[in-house]
């Protein structure tokens, strides 16, 4: 028996070492493209070119960080990624605030005020969540227009509040829905009217898919490229569309250092996002995100 115990935990410990081992490498297979751009950052050109991308630099300098941030051409326009980056965060935050408040209403209405029709709408919004960027863009295009919102950061604004819309209502609706009805009924009883059961009991208990909903929609808004070079041009453009251009422009060498540095700001703040309230990311998601 002692000498069967024995073998059964050099066979998990050999299968663990190997779980372990294969997570390494996917971990670090998949992590060398960041490896890439923060190493290639940090070195000067000649290194670059007289080197490789993956090796550690010889000597660390930061003069690519400060090229990218206040110096680089976009386009004819040498002011680097600071305007542009100030224009993401114009744009990121009325967005999100926007996009996850009527997908709170949304899903509060759909989940504890059921009217008839109410599934079918739902079913409505929640098929906006398969439409294609391209499938929107005309008409969006011409509602900007119409608005006279056209090139404008408050277009841009309004383009990412209404797509988002469906996303953030599926979040809220899917947790809302697990809440009790007795308490709204309750509340009710005592005299509580719409909105006060909203803020004052829904709301409170929707801090963690209030965090699912905010950094889906930062992300997804920070990153998008599509939308920002379709409906902005010139000193109104996002970050990421600035970062296209600083790649897009070349004068003499290619500055790689330059470029990937400009990378690394412009996904800076998604990275901190992450890092900072990734865990209450997850604990939405399995707090009710995915439910209903």
């Amino acid at each position: 028996m002692a000498i069967e115990h024995g073998s059964a935990t050099r066979a998990r410990r050999i299968g663990r070492t190997v779980i372990y081992a294969c997570l390494v490498f996917i971990a670090a297979l998949y992590l060398m493209p960041l490896w890439v751009m923060i190493t290639t950052s940090v070195k000067s050109l000649d290194e670059i070119y007289g080197g490789s991308f993956i090796g550690l630099p010889k000597v660390i300098t930061f003069e690519a960080w400060a090229k990218a941030w206040g110096q680089a051409c976009i386009g004819t326009a040498c002011t680097g990624l600071k305007p542009y980056f100030i224009n993401s965060i114009l744009m990121v935050i009325p967005a999100v605030l926007l996009s996850s408040g009527i997908g709170a209403v949304n899903g509060y209405v759909l989940s504890k005020w059921r009217f008839p029709g109410s599934n079918f709408i739902f079913g409505l919004i929640l098929f906006g969540c398969f439409l294609p960027f391209q499938a929107v863009i005309l008409p969006m295009a011409q509602v900007l227009g119409r608005l006279g919102l056209s090139g404008t950061i408050p277009g841009l604004v309004l383009v990412h509040t209404v797509y988002g819309i469906c996303f953030t209502t599926l979040f809220f609706r899917n947790y809302f829905i697990t809440i009790p009805d007795e308490l709204t009924k309750a509340a009710q009883i005592d005299g509580a009217g719409f909105f006060r059961i909203f803020f004052s009991i829904m709301l409170p208990a929707a801090l963690p898919i209030i965090v699912v909903s905010c950094i889906w929609q930062f992300t997804q808004i920070w990153n998008d490229f599509l939308f920002g070079v379709s409906f902005t041009a010139g000193d109104s453009s996002p970050i990421t569309v600035a970062l296209n251009n600083i790649v897009n422009v070349t004068m003499g060498r290619k500055q790689y250092n330059v470029d990937m540095a400009a990378a690394m700001i412009a996904a800076l703040p998604t990275l901190i996002v992450y890092v900072v309230a990734g865990r209450y990311f997850v604990r939405g998601l399995t707090a009710g995100a995915v439910k209903g």
